[in-house]
């Protein structure tokens, strides 16, 4: 049974009745560029083929009631008297709701259920998944517009301001205006977005190492304020407006640590484009150079890798068929990606999980994902 057969069923045998809607909203892997969206960089993500699903209904009072299959426990929050509880994912429905009535849109209750097959703290950005999944729901209830960019930006004011995790734009700029069949190649300062095709023949293949991370308690926050005091080093407001030259001539007064983070952000930036135009040439081996050359100065300068996570890359790398892997997310846990040949893929997947679980002990999850569309909703009626 398919998760909006699920979410379907589930809301029948809960509400009673056929639920009027289905909205969804897709996990994302991002290919290349990490760690610079905070910096208003360029980040490479697609939009993959697991998501968060709610089945719904419109209410006529001001009660938003939605319970997840996931976590078998139920949320029932009031449009007018929103209050933090941090309970966990029910905060995310009440950030969403709030950052939507900040930005003065007017919404009307609903019911629903929910679940997902996007792996919860894995760095495939479940969060964003449902951030964009309830505003999708919200959007259908209460019948305001949807613009995938100013959606994207309240989302994320969410994340920020309500839950407290201090994340840049990727994750719910790509949940929100993901294509179908394509990566997408975001500006984080613009917002300015363009398609970019996985090469002919090869596949992505997302490697989750199943160690887990809480961003808000990592390092992620400390990562991102080591970045500003750069940045103000250089007397810029983001590491964006340092060039390499400027860098490579100024970088010597950093604190060695700061001008390590510094280092990675800035070249990772120049990696990105880079990569946007490999892509478009459809050069499988050039992209997967990039994506090699990502990781190690992710787990050098930036250090966000882990011992399983350098695992499963070192295991990819091995393989014939692959072009290149890195940890992927924001990294202290959670997944990693490989671009390999198509033909390649089922002797990637056998040989890396062999591999992984040896070398560590714990059993990898691997999914070959496809690119997906953004957060779309479905009238059943």
């Amino acid at each position: 049974m398919s998760l909006a057969d699920r979410v379907s069923a589930a809301y029948r045998q809960r509400f009673g009745g056929a639920p009027a809607l289905l909205a969804r909203a897709p996990g994302r892997v991002n290919l290349i560029g990490e760690h610079t969206d905070y910096s208003d960089g360029f980040v490479l993500p697609m939009a993959i083929d697991r998501a968060l699903w709610i089945a719904l209904a419109p209410r006529s009072d001001r009660r938003v009631l939605v319970y997840s299959l996931d976590f078998a426990t139920e949320a029932s929050i009031d449009l007018d008297q929103l209050e933090k509880v941090d309970d966990g994912w029910p905060e995310y429905l009440r950030g969403v709701a709030w950052a939507l009535q900040q930005a003065d849109l007017r919404l009307s209750g609903w019911q629903g259920v929910m679940a997902g097959d996007v792996p919860i703290g894995s760095g495939l950005s479940s969060s964003a998944a449902l951030e964009l999944a309830v505003a999708r729901a919200f959007q259908a209830v209460s019948e305001f517009a949807w613009e995938p960019t100013v959606i994207a930006r309240l989302a994320q004011r969410a994340e920020n301001d309500w839950v407290g995790m201090n994340c840049g734009i990727m994750d719910q700029m790509i949940a929100a205006a993901g294509v179908s069949g394509s990566a997408l190649l975001i500006d984080c300062r613009s917002l300015a977005t363009r398609l970019v095709p996985i090469p002919a023949e090869s596949v992505v293949v997302v490697m989750d190492s199943m160690t887990r991370r809480g961003l808000v308690d990592s390092a992620y926050n400390q990562r991102r304020a080591q970045c500003e005091a750069a940045a103000q080093h250089f007397g810029v407001s983001v590491l964006r407006d340092v060039s390499e030259a400027n860098y490579a001539g100024q970088a010597a007064q950093l604190d060695g640590l700061v001008y390590r983070r510094a280092r990675h952000v800035i070249r990772e930036n120049v990696r990105t484009l880079a990569a946007a135009v490999a892509m478009q040439q459809g050069d499988a081996r050039q992209l997967g150079i990039l994506m090699n050359a990502s990781h190690d100065s992710l787990r050098d300068d930036f250090e966000v890798s882990t011992d399983a996570l350098n695992a499963l890359v070192d295991s990819a790398r091995r393989q014939p068929g692959c072009f290149g892997a890195r940890l992927t997310g924001a990294g202290f846990g959670g997944c990693a990606v490989a671009l390999v040949q198509s033909a390649a893929r089922e002797n990637f997947v056998a040989s890396v999980a062999r591999e992984y679980e040896e070398a560590t002990g714990l059993a990898a999850t691997l999914y070959v994902c496809q690119p997906a569309a953004g957060a779309s909703v479905t009238s059943l009626s």
